[in-house]
């Protein structure tokens, strides 16, 4: 059995030699055909005498295909053309075309001979290749494709062929800019020409928040018990204020309000860059850009609500260790507005530095940044005074840890000192003088203590001025456990002291015993998404607050709750709830009633509507 397979191998061996001699043989004519065809249709015009004789133009041409022989004779001569009787000189390019043609025939006879070729095929050939030699010699392209339209030029003059390459080259240019400025712009390459360079360092970010908010006082207020000292100090005079003297207590309000906002940051370097925003609610209130809705149509007043320049600096691992900040800057300390409101910026200088509790000294080791203290300050001028030395100032100093577990949940405390320098009223010296007008505040809300610093002999001449020294004490404590993520719960926990708080001086200032408050706290929870700018996501919270008439400046603490300032007590309740990409809407219910003060219980309920981009 294998012998047999051996034999029948070695037929198919032989076979496939015998079959690939031959295709390399009919490939081998085919190429000689084709190159030699041309040139010998050129040869033979050349050879062919511009005045024939009669005897040579009597014999046949070598292109005159010959007679049909007999087989006996194609197998001896293959195909022989006959010779003229009295053939013209042989110039060197007949020469050399006979000697060709002779080669050529030889070729073919032997191919005959070893049985590759069978005489018919070979006659074939050599017919084949005498009709192509008659016909003019035209250089073709390949063959068309279906409908496509083939032009065919002998010749092109140099002038054309310029033309033509110009024009295809300009043609093409303008193609391959015009797809590639197309698909630039389209994948936002950051190629010359696209746009401009500066475009990629700007970025321009805004918000809108339509609010209907209505406040509902308690049948319990009192009428005229409580001053708008921004009033009275306008005017100097309670009598002269009118009834813009006393905030209003006891009539139910009803309004709209919005706030826009609209900022653009800029890099000027990789750690550098500069940020602008405008915003609604003019430059006569610090915690507050809302704009309330009805003044006749008029337009609203729109103030640079933050205007600085900030350097970060980063080490290896992209940590950034070191920030700075100077101009009108948001709030750079880790607070709540139990302190400070959500709204007020801070002018100033301010820095801040961690430190990477967790860094390797091994190159091999990930570097984590789950533990990290940070430490910050600032120095914040709150009113210049051109002809006296007296400025007044906020000095704060933080330092602070944040924990970041395994499971993402967070852990931040942070322990802080505010001590605000010539922030005291004092009173003018002499009847009519208003050199020291300047120690009183330019902004009140309500709850501080205060006294009248006005020297004159008119009974309601008023100016008022803070009777308490502010120095405080923080403490701030935040949990964000996220063990039921997406969903998170928050924790927090506020405590301050005003520790500059002196009541014999206090006494002294306004002509009585005045009893120490100076303490504030506030606990929260939240409960949901930590974002709410997607649609169906959501999030509730409630907080308790309680913060006493001197225990920050009332000018710069919540302005929502017990409608701003100090001395106030109650909760708030707050939903959110996500209808759009960053589209949501708020509802909010604050209740707050005074601490010491005269009776003043207010509710007030806020829906929003807030978007941003």
């Amino acid at each position: 059995m294998s012998a047999n397979l051996t034999e029948k191998n070695i037929d198919l061996v032989r076979l496939r030699i015998m079959t690939q001699k031959k295709i390399l043989t009919i490939a081998t004519l085919g190429c000689i055909q084709f190159f030699t065809t041309p040139w010998l249709a050129w040869a033979q015009e050349e050879s062919v005498p511009a005045q024939p004789t009669e005897a040579a133009s009597a014999q046949p041409s070598e292109a005159t295909p010959p007679g049909d022989p007999a087989p006996q004779e194609r197998q001896s001569v293959a195909v022989e053309a006959s010779a003229p009787s009295s053939p013209p000189p042989v110039t060197p390019k007949q020469r050399n075309v006979r000697e060709l043609d002779a080669t050529l025939r030889a070729v073919l006879n032997t191919l005959i001979e070893q049985g590759t070729l069978t005489p018919e095929q070979v006659q074939t050939i050599v017919d084949s290749a005498e009709q192509e030699a008659q016909q003019p010699q035209v250089v073709e392209e390949a063959g068309p494709k279906p409908g496509e339209k083939i032009i065919r030029v002998p010749y092109v003059p140099e002038n054309v062929k310029n033309q033509i390459r110009d024009e295809v080259r300009a043609g093409l240019r303008e193609d391959t800019i015009d797809g590639v400025l197309s698909q630039a712009k389209q994948e936002r390459w950051g190629m010359p020409g696209v746009t401009p360079e500066w475009v990629d360092r700007i970025k321009v970010k805004g918000d809108f928040r339509l609010r209907a908010q209505m406040d509902d006082f308690a049948t319990g207020n009192q009428a005229f018990s409580y001053f708008n000292y921004n009033k009275i100090n306008e005017t100097g005079d309670i009598a002269a204020a009118g009834n813009d003297a006393y905030l209003n207590t006891t009539e139910d309000r009803e309004r709209l309000r919005i706030r826009a906002r609209v900022g653009v940051e800029a890099a000027i370097t990789p750690k550098l860059k500069t940020a602008f925003r405008l915003a609604t609610g003019g430059t006569s209130d610090p915690v507050s850009t809302n704009q309330t809705l009805g003044n006749s149509f008029n337009g609203f007043t729109v103030a640079w609500d933050q205007a600085y320049l900030r350097y970060d600096d980063f080490d290896l691992n992209g940590f950034t260790f070191m920030t700075l900040s100077g101009g009108r800057m948001p709030n750079p300390f880790f607070t709540t507005d139990l302190l400070f409101d959500d709204d007020l910026n801070f002018d100033g200088l301010a820095g801040t530095y961690r430190f990477n509790l967790r860094s390797s000294d091994d190159l091999m080791d990930l570097t984590e940044h789950d533990r990290v203290m940070f430490v910050t300050a600032g120095a914040f001028p709150l009113q210049e005074v051109e002809l006296s030395e007296d400025d007044k100032w906020l000095y704060g100093a933080q330092v602070g840890f944040e924990f970041i577990a395994n499971n993402q949940s967070t852990y931040t405390v942070a322990m802080s000192y505010f001590d605000y320098e010539n922030i005291v009223g004092r009173r003018n010296t002499t009847v009519g003088n208003t050199d020291l007008n300047y120690t009183s505040p330019q902004f009140f809300q309500k709850g501080n203590t205060v006294f009248n610093i006005a020297n004159s002999a008119t009974a309601t001449a008023y100016r008022a001025a803070l009777a308490s020294d502010y120095a405080v004490a923080a403490i701030t404590f935040a949990a964000d456990f996220s063990n039921f993520a997406p969903h998170h719960v928050i924790l927090s926990l506020d405590y301050l002291e005003n520790v500059a708080f002196d009541a014999a001086e206090v006494a002294s200032r306004v002509g009585q015993e005045v009893e120490e408050r100076t303490s504030g706290y506030q606990v929260g929870i939240t409960v949901g998404w930590p974002q709410v700018t997607y649609p169906r996501r959501w999030r509730v919270q409630f907080t308790y607050k309680r913060l006493e008439r001197d225990a920050v400046v009332d000018a710069f603490t919540d302005s929502d709750f017990h409608l701003g300032g100090t001395d106030a007590k109650g909760y708030t309740l707050k939903g959110e709830y996500g209808i759009a990409d960053n589209t949501w809407v708020t509802l909010r219910y604050l209740t707050a009633d005074a601490i010491d003060y005269a009776p003043f219980g207010v509710d007030t309920v806020q829906l929003d509507i807030s978007t941003k981009f």
